[in-house]
């Protein structure tokens, strides 16, 4: 049952709580990968890089992100603030780094969603020469789609939830549309399993696999950000979670192989080569009909709008929970009293990917090899890194706090996650050049700005703590229930409750040396 409340008559409106479900919260988490996009531009170059045991890289990348999830959503049920990634890294590793990692999350949150508009223009640039013969300029096509998704954040959480569910039924039913007519014809010679055996799976170029697969599943952590609008979150969030991992890296998985079976193993990697852009069309073209195609081209641009979208309200809601931490300025966290969403934040990030846009037109720039390529990378490299050391975190905060979780929830699960996120890591900065085709000093500084930013945040903690005590020590503190009201059954913090009075306590709070 929905747990939405409506404030008292002298109380801020807040977010609309109790609203999105365990398949609302997916379709948040999904869109924003964007699988359409992915695969029809993306999977063609990870087979030239890898051949035909690509799809392997997509199956290891979803089982990594799935250990991840273990621990992480273990400890969602002990953490209730609103910050997501920040709130994990601050229990577990302290708040300097938590107050660091929260100035990570929003470059890389909107570096991910601002760079796509230069992709949302030329794709839909694309999509009308292929269509109607007619060249559509990307900059007028941006900026429409940045007023475009504006307006969707602006409106109700679950206003969104419906356009993104119908979006991603599009988007997947092409894909399913393509697989089932390679399906049914038997590929071009015969159905293969070639693609998953050691020999075409362990090769040089599987490296550059993975560095790809890594990439197609950012955004899919996002699920903690809707904690307060979701639906019993102690459940809804970790089955959302669980969810959009798993159909992720199996729909991937499969999805590719399919197009292999299409060409066959002998020829589809030549056939990605010659036409990269084009190996999904003509895929789909031949087995299902040259309308199927004509509909890909139109859904590729609705899937990055779907994208946009998704990345969007995670981006507004993060501000959201930083404006009410005192770290951003309060007018961000203004939450609209009838579509109880957070509009200012919404506005301000649409004034900021207006600017980055227009910047890079003004520069001359190309919407996809700079501004997507470009903006992207160090939003991509920003979100893996908060995933490692939300993994530390796991380890370190079930360490340190009594707690009834097992030990492959608190350690083994996160310690091998941390691990193989390292190697993630490592891989995909390694392979940045496959990612923006740039210069070597373009990539080190796009590598360099996570860490710079790292640092940054760092040294705005120690100003926080020395000029702003008051911040600095509310700063990631569990909310009461008055200021969550999705759980108001839990104690909050600084009111600890015997183990008796619940089934699933919440940790006790952690001593100042803890989070200082």
């Amino acid at each position: 049952m929905s747990s939405t409340r409506s404030p008292a008559p002298d109380e801020p409106p807040g977010l609309r709580t109790g609203t999105l479900t365990t398949a609302d919260i997916s379709f948040f988490v999904v869109s924003a990968a964007a699988p359409l996009t992915v695969m029809a531009g993306v999977a063609p170059i990870a087979l030239v890089l890898g051949g035909i045991g690509a799809p392997a890289g997509y199956l290891l990348a979803g089982v990594t992100l799935a250990v991840f999830a273990v621990g992480f959503t273990a400890m969602s049920r002990h953490v209730r603030s609103a910050g997501a990634f920040y709130a994990y890294i601050t229990r577990g590793l302290g708040k300097p780094l938590g107050i660091a990692a929260a100035l990570v999350a929003m470059v890389g949150y909107n570096g991910m969603e601002i760079g796509v508009y230069g992709l949302l223009g030329s794709a839909t640039a694309d999509t009308t020469h292929a269509l109607l013969g007619v060249d559509v300029p990307w900059l007028p096509v941006a900026l429409a789609g940045l007023l475009l998704i504006w307006y969707g954040g602006y409106r109700s959480i679950d206003f969104g939830a419906k356009v993104l569910g119908v979006l991603l039924v599009a988007e997947t039913g092409i894909l399913v549309l393509l697989a089932g007519g390679v399906l049914l014809a038997g590929g071009a010679d015969g159905l293969s399993l070639a693609s998953f055996t050691p020999g075409n799976v362990l090769v040089p170029g599987t490296a550059a696999v993975l560095a790809f697969a890594f990439s197609a599943f950012t955004g899919f952590e996002s699920t903690v950000i809707y904690r307060r609008e979701a639906r019993d979150p102690a459940r809804t969030i970790p089955r959302a979670t669980y969810i959009a991992v798993g159909f992720l890296g199996l729909f991937y998985a499969f999805v590719v192989w399919t197009v292999i079976q299409a060409f066959g193993d002998e020829k589809v990697v030549q056939a990605a080569a010659d036409d990269t852009g084009g190996l999904f069309f003509a895929a789909i073209t031949t087995y299902v009909g040259s309308w199927a195609a004509d509909l890909m081209h139109v859904f590729i641009v609705t899937s990055i709008i779907a994208s946009l979208l998704a990345f969007h309200n995670a981006i507004n809601r993060y501000a959201l929970a930083l404006a009410e931490e005192g770290v951003l300025p309060t007018a961000l966290g203004r939450v609209h009293p009838r579509h109880r969403s957070p509009y200012v934040a919404g506005l301000a990030q649409t004034v900021l990917g207006a600017v980055v846009v227009l910047g890079f037109a003004a520069a001359g720039a190309d919407p996809y090899t700079q501004l997507l390529l470009w903006v992207n990378t160090p939003g991509m490299l920003g979100l893996m890194a908060l995933m490692l050391l939300a993994a530390l975190a796991v380890v370190r905060y079930f360490r340190r706090v009594p707690h009834q979780e097992g030990a492959l929830r608190t350690l083994v699960a996160p310690v091998t996650a941390a691990v193989l996120l390292a190697v993630a890591l490592w891989l995909v900065t390694s392979k940045v050049a496959l990612f923006t085709g740039a210069s070597p000093t373009v990539n080190t500084v796009l590598v360099a700005v996570v860490p710079a930013v790292l640092v940054l945040g760092l040294l705005l903690a120690a100003r926080l703590r020395r000029t702003r005590p008051e911040v600095y020590a509310r700063f990631a503190a569990e909310p009461t229930p008055s200021g969550d009201p999705s759980c108001p059954q839990h104690p909050t913090s600084s009111s600890p409750t015997p183990a008796s009075a619940t089934p699933n306590p919440p940790a006790t709070p952690l001593s100042p040396s803890a989070t200082d």
